[in-house]
């Protein structure tokens, strides 16, 4: 996947992910989105997806910018 794909899909995927309320919301979109990045590069969609479900659900407790419940 070329290089200007990836950092769409990764500057999409975090963007939806401070639209969401919860932790558990977060977390089901950056399983997705994990998913589908890591299938679209080459790796393997269920390890882009633990990785992603845990950056989704673990951000606002780790104090990522835009991941707050509002």
């Amino acid at each position: 996947m070329p290089t200007k794909s990836f950092l769409l899909l990764s500057a999409l995927s975090l963007g939806l992910s401070g639209c969401l309320a919860s932790d558990t919301e977060r977390g089901l979109a950056g399983a997705a989105g994990g998913a589908v990045i890591s299938g679209a590069t080459g790796g393997s969609p269920l390890s882009g997806a633990v990785v992603g479900g845990a950056a989704g659900y673990f951000c606002r407790d780790l104090n990522v910018p835009g991941c707050r419940n509002r």
